[in-house]
């Protein structure tokens, strides 16, 4: 199997967060309809998401081989 390193898995959590972050504080914004609430909402969002996006992604490398094919 391809060794990947643990650098890509942060890297692609930190893109990833931007986007949906950036999706969850125009969500919040729309409905509540103040931005502050929305900028809250986001930044509770950002915290608790990159950290389980993060533990998701390394579970899934160390102890699923669904798609993965050897080289």
């Amino acid at each position: 199997m391809a060794k990947i390193d643990k650098k890509r898995h942060l890297a692609k959590t930190l893109t990833w967060r931007v986007i949906a972050t950036t999706d969850t504080f125009l969500i919040a914004w729309i409905i509540t309809g103040k931005i502050d609430w929305a900028a809250g909402i986001a930044g509770i969002e950002v915290l608790t998401k990159m950290i389980l996006y993060y533990w998701h992604e390394r579970l899934w490398y160390k102890h699923l081989k669904f798609g993965v094919k050897n080289v």
